[in-house]
């Protein structure tokens, strides 16, 4: 069964880099790559080469313009049938830079070719991120949007540059540096720790040491929901190393919406980059999802707490989410708590953890009890949905 490294990357001379490499090393691999230029308007540009020549250079046209939908009708397919056609050959999938792989992760889970999983032909070897140390700090920092630039895959596509770059790499087993450092060896150093902090679970190597490895493991949750699933969502390391700082804040109580939104501006601002998952007070039934990342932020539902649904309901979640909720199961709240993992340069660890903490519930609070709670003036009402037919404690 062929094996398939995709290939991820916000700038594309990097990752076109790597991939020349790899083709260099291993005549037999097959690239496949495709530009979304017109993706908007329904046309996919799909390449697909060796080493040595092209096999393939076509314009396709989609139902749809959209990145899932090109998955679903071209990307996947395209993978399936070069396996069919050379099974002896591995396959290079490098995304265009816009899409990021936990997308095409997420698609061979449902997706189906001829009736059967797309994982039954090809064996997802790796998602490796190559990152250009050139521009990686401007990419994290900057306030872009993907369509300021022109690379929106759709006209309701408001990812930020920043968001799409660190998910990037937080997603990947490995990750890749390309280039150097532009002012020197600490910048390169703070680089390094930087990646690392960024995504402390995956293999870090230079460009010119990477070669293809068999890291990926099928079921790896998504950054967001890590804590959910039982996965660290970071690592605590509050002491600065070349000025960075990685922080983890845990608690079981819930937080005030009204302290928190009030506070978010001095919680973003200062980080880089902050996910995990939390709970709001007033929203007892939901598990909140946190993610920032260059002085943005998005919220949202990752579904209910086990605690607010009926156990019968309970095997509709993974085993992982079974246990990690049996391992930290609370007499009073189950399940709920919170779980977040900052990173930002020249961070105040200690301040950050006394700044979230003061948004949490005090004692007093605490004990007016959930129906009180459900009474307080909710500042992200119409950002956050309720889901409907949630269950009361």
């Amino acid at each position: 069964m062929p094996a398939v490294t995709v290939l991820s990357g916000f700038s594309p001379a990097a990752t076109h880099a790597v991939a020349r490499t790899l083709l260099a090393d291993n005549p037999a691999l097959i690239l496949i790559r495709h530009d979304l230029t017109g993706v908007r308007d329904g046309i996919v540009h799909r390449i697909v080469r060796t080493a040595r020549e092209v096999l393939e250079d076509e314009r396709v046209t989609l139902v749809h313009g959209c990145v899932s939908c090109t998955l679903r009708e071209d990307v996947l397919p395209t993978l399936v049938r070069l396996a069919r056609a050379h099974p002896d050959r591995d396959q290079v999938l490098m995304l265009p830079e816009a899409v990021e792989p936990e997308a095409v992760a997420a698609a061979t889970g449902w997706c189906q070719i001829d009736g059967a999983p797309v994982t039954d032909h090809v064996r997802f070897e790796s998602y490796t991120t190559v990152v250009d140390a050139g521009r990686l700090l401007d990419d994290l920092t900057t306030t872009d949007s993907l369509s300021d630039r022109a690379l929106h895959a759709a006209d309701d596509d408001h990812r930020a540059v920043a968001d799409v770059v660190a998910r990037q790499i937080e997603y990947a087993d490995t990750v890749v540096q390309w280039g150097e450092a532009p002012e020197g060896a600490f910048d390169g150093a703070r680089l390094a720790v930087l990646l690392h902090r960024l995504a402390p679970w995956a293999a870090h190597v230079p460009a010119a040491g990477f070669r293809p490895e068999s890291r990926h493991r099928p079921g790896t949750p998504g950054v967001l929901v890590r804590g959910l699933e039982g996965y660290a969502v970071g690592v605590h390391e509050p002491v600065p190393d070349c000025g960075v700082v990685s922080v983890l804040f845990r608690a079981r109580r819930p937080f005030h919406a009204g302290r928190l939104n009030d506070a978010l501006g001095t919680i973003v601002g200062p980080t880089l980059r902050g996910r995990g998952h939390l709970w709001l007070a007033n929203r007892p039934d939901t598990a909140i999802a946190w993610d920032s990342a260059a002085g943005g932020l998005s919220m949202g539902s990752l579904g209910r707490w086990l605690v607010a649904q009926p156990e019968q309901r309970w095997e509709e979640v993974s085993e992982g989410r079974r246990l990690a909720a049996a391992v930290e199961w609370d007499l009073y709240y189950g399940d709920r708590g919170n779980q977040l993992a900052f990173v930002g340069l020249d961070l105040d660890a200690a301040d950050l953890h006394r700044r979230l903490a003061a948004c949490l519930l005090t004692d007093d609070e605490l004990a007016a009890g959930q129906d009180t709670w459900m009474t307080w003036a909710d500042p992200f009402a119409g950002c956050l949905r309720v889901e409907e037919n949630s269950v009361r404690d």
